[in-house]
């Protein structure tokens, strides 16, 4: 049961998580639409597009943000109680500093729970919607070509391409390798594949099968064929992992891995960034009671310069080692997690003197 302590402090701390996201995303779309606002007046882009552009733009960032939020007001909330000897008069009327620590945990959980929540229905729609328009208006698909695509396309054909450009549906170098159990039966090559209405266009098309104790080649400089695969399906854009809800992204990755995808640390980051983000805000909150808990000669400034340093630093380490886990064959989940791990440790032991 609630106490008046636990009410008053659990109403203070998601009050005041929530007043600084109220004051905050004004400010951070305001800047967002300043930085574009040029490219959107050139493209002619629709209003109400835009509307939904900006919409899609605070859901994505907000759920990526939120732990930093959720920080500096617990540090602002905290350090306020500390100043007015608040915090003293609590602990020295006999409560623990755990027992102090509990209503920040409460509410930590509450967010953190509404944090997956939102991460699992509303964020793989706006994010959707956020690349897409950004694709769309302002990268006119440059960022989308995709390099040494290899994919198993069912259980006999392999497929590569050397380079794929998803503007015009056009891929270089392609190789297509059909087995019969361990045995390559054909081999196709193009210099160049092209997808338009439902038909494929082979630029100096080249098979080769492959007898018994001899092989036959054709070669053509063009031909027209189908193939039961689909090239954007194939060469999938590189944030449709954000796109998916948790139990589509296992499945997608399942595929992917199945097809040989050499993207898979992209994928498998998005999955593990799901829990670990939620899962940051206990963290946070135990650096912050722990940190601002204590009266300090500097008062909030202080308080506040310690937490934006924290915040900082979990932000570079966290796209550090995302960056690393996506560009090479570094563990992802040691990536996603090592942040947190770190900051953990770092809380315990803030924690530990907090209580002395």
């Amino acid at each position: 049961m609630f106490s008046i302590l636990d009410r008053y402090i659990l109403k203070s701390y998601l009050g005041s998580f929530f007043l600084l996201l109220m004051l905050f995303l004004p400010i951070m779309v305001t800047v967002h639409i300043a930085e574009k606002i040029g490219k959107i007046i050139a493209e002619e882009v629709p209003f109400w597009e835009t509307i939904i552009y900006l919409g899609d733009f605070t859901q994505v960032f907000t759920n990526f943000l939120f732990p930093i939020f959720l920080f500096i007001s617990t540090m602002f909330f905290t350090s306020k109680l500390a100043n007015n000897t608040e915090v003293i008069a609590f602990l020295s009327s006999g409560v623990s500093f755990n027992r102090f620590l509990r209503p920040y945990i409460i509410g930590a959980s509450l967010i953190c729970g509404g944090a997956l929540v939102f991460n699992a229905i509303f964020v793989p729609n706006a994010a959707a919607g956020f690349n897409e328009f950004q694709y769309k208006y302002f990268k006119r698909g440059g960022d989308m070509e995709t390099t040494n695509v290899f994919r198993q396309i069912n259980d006999n054909d392999y497929v590569f391409v050397s380079n794929y450009q998803k503007t015009n549906q056009t891929g270089y170098d392609f190789t297509l390798e059909h087995f019969e159990g361990n045995v390559l039966k054909y081999k196709i090559y193009a210099n160049r594949i092209s997808f338009k209405d439902s038909v494929y266009t082979l630029s100096q098309y080249k098979k080769r099968t492959i007898l018994e104790n001899s092989e036959i080649i054709v070669q053509q400089s063009k031909l027209d064929t189908v193939f039961d695969f689909d090239i954007d399906e194939l060469t999938p854009t590189t944030y449709i992992a954000e796109t998916l809800s948790y139990s589509k992204l296992n499945e997608y990755i399942k595929t992917e891995e199945k097809r040989g995808n050499a993207n898979m640390n992209i994928y498998l980051v998005e999955k593990y960034k799901r829990t670990s983000i939620p899962v940051s805000a206990f963290i946070f909150t135990i650096i912050a009671v722990a940190v601002s808990s204590i009266k300090k000669r500097g008062g909030m400034g202080v308080n506040l310069a310690i937490g934006i340093v924290i915040a900082m630093s979990y932000m570079f380490l966290d796209k550090v080692f995302g960056t690393i886990a996506e560009k090479s064959t570094f563990s992802p989940w040691i990536a996603v997690w090592t942040p947190n791990i770190f900051f953990a440790i770092v809380a315990l032991f803030l924690l530990r003197n907090a209580r002395r």
